[in-house]
Formats: structure tokens, C-alpha cells, sequence
């Protein structure tokens, strides 16, 4: 379980970063005038807040969100977050700082490659197969794959770590993306060098000319 001295590091580091990236952005950005007038609802909570919250859970046994949301932070961290908010106000939220945590991830998060690097790929259903027809929320985004469980309607998450475990990249696919896509792999190997280990999903004659020449 993380402690709260740990969680107010998380914050003081979120806060940090937030501020530095408002300060970068606000020097490319429209001024409030080409905006136009538009109506912004006032959060109680800041985004490095929210930010610190989805971090945190990541480093709790809580198998989903809404467990650790409702019986860890409400109950819990009352005293670090005094103006929470409700579970359905959080995760309506939540995309207001999707930008700051795709950077903050970017920037702050990945290891380096030490020469000892391993890929692979996992799926993300959405929902049941039964259900497939009924999805509306990714209904223009996900689509079928096949992982070594089955038939899955979804995403496709893939990785590449070092031997420490560090994350050195990602990228977030369709499920029908093959995890031998030229694409795909340039873009996560791009700063790798030295032994890269993967499982048989990635044998094909023009990967290994590649990996070979290379």
C-alpha cells in the first residue's frame, strides 16, 4: 500500500509538471479572445489532483478503479484531497487531463535502454463479445483481434521494457493490428539498441532482414 508521504511526492512532482507544461503551452496557444466565449463549469479539484489520484492507483492492489476511488481515497486520503469529488464527477474528469498524463508519461516515466529490451503485446476488450453489437462508446474506435485466448473486441496495448522493468515505449493499437506491423514496430524500437527478446508472435522474414541489417 502507498503511503501518503509517497502520495505527496507523486502530487509535489504532478504540480510541478503541470505548471511547466500550462507555461509551455500557453506560449503556442490561442489567446482567450481567438477562443471565443465558451462556458467552463469550475472544478473543485485541480488537474495535478486528479492527476496524483490516477497515478496513485497504480500503485495499490485494487483490481479496479471504482473500489479504489470510493473505499481508499474517499475514505482514506480525506486529508489530501479535502475536495473530492463524486465517482461519476471524477471520471467525467478524467479526459480534461488525458494530455497532461500522456506527457507526464512521456516525459517524466519511461526508463532508458540499457541494451536488454523485451516486446510484447496485450489485449484490451471493451466488452463482452456478446455485447459487441450494443457498444456504442468505442463503436467507431475498436475492432475485432485474436490473442492466444480468443476472439476479443477491442484494443491492442504494446510494450517494450528493459530488464528492470522500466517502460521504454508504447503505443495503444486496433485489435486487428498485427504486432509485426512495420509501423507499429519502428515507432517502439526507434531509440532501442542492443538484444531485443520477444515470443514467436513477432517471427517474419522481413523483421528479421531488418533487425538483422540493423
Amino acid at each position: 500500500m502507498i503511503t501518503k508521504d509517497k502520495i505527496t511526492e507523486i502530487f509535489c512532482i504532478a504540480d510541478d509538471f503541470c505548471k511547466e507544461f500550462e507555461l509551455e503551452t500557453d506560449k503556442i496557444g490561442l489567446s482567450e479572445k481567438s477562443k471565443g466565449c465558451h462556458r467552463h463549469r469550475q472544478c473543485r479539484m485541480s488537474k495535478f489532483e486528479i492527476m496524483t489520484i490516477l497515478i496513485c492507483f497504480h500503485f495499490n492492489s485494487y483490481r479496479n478503479f471504482y473500489h479504489y476511488y470510493t473505499f481508499f481515497v474517499k475514505e482514506h486520503l480525506a486529508d489530501l484531497f479535502p475536495n473530492q469529488l463524486s465517482y461519476n464527477r471524477f471520471l467525467e474528469l478524467e479526459a480534461r487531463v488525458s494530455v497532461e498524463m500522456m506527457m507526464f508519461l512521456q516525459i517524466c516515466c519511461f526508463g532508458r535502454c540499457t541494451g536488454i529490451s523485451f516486446i510484447d503485446s496485450t489485449c484490451i476488450p471493451v466488452c463482452h463479445n456478446k455485447r459487441i453489437y450494443r457498444n456504442k462508446v468505442f463503436r467507431n474506435y475498436a475492432t475485432r483481434g485474436k490473442s492466444t485466448m480468443g476472439w476479443y473486441f477491442g484494443f491492442k496495448l504494446h510494450l517494450i521494457c528493459n530488464e528492470r522493468g522500466e517502460i521504454l515505449n508504447f503505443m495503444l493499437t486496433k485489435a486487428n493490428v498485427d504486432d509485426r506491423d512495420e509501423n507499429v514496430f519502428n515507432r517502439l524500437t526507434d531509440n532501442v539498441f542492443g538484444k531485443l527478446f520477444a515470443d514467436k508472435g513477432y517471427i517474419s522474414q522481413g523483421l528479421f532482414e531488418r533487425l538483422f541489417n540493423d
